[in-house]
């Protein structure tokens, strides 16, 4: 269930770092579909809704999208599920 997955890697501390206008991240949202609002987004273009540039320039988030994990390791650009899984140590069960 992608919604479990979801929450779970919110619950563990996972971040999305993207932008409105970033292709690898809208085909992760697409991937994740209706699950995705369970997921922590960061917006980082000044011009998105509720921008956080600031806290992407101070992260130094500089490819999108980039997914940070609670012991700060970091994906880049569409990771697969079993990739997050492996970082996040969420269980990911997709039927």
């Amino acid at each position: 269930q992608i919604d479990l997955f979801a929450k779970c890697l919110t619950e563990k501390g996972a971040v999305m770092y993207g932008t409105f206008w970033c292709p690898h991240c809208a085909r992760t949202k697409a991937r994740f579909g209706s699950a995705f609002k369970y997921i922590k987004y960061i917006e980082c273009d000044p011009k998105g809704d509720n921008q956080q540039a600031e806290l992407c320039i101070e992260k130094k988030i500089d490819n999108y999208d980039t997914w940070e994990f609670s012991n700060g390791e970091r994906l880049v650009g569409e990771p697969s599920f079993e990739a997050m899984a492996e970082k996040s140590n969420c269980s990911l069960r997709v039927n």
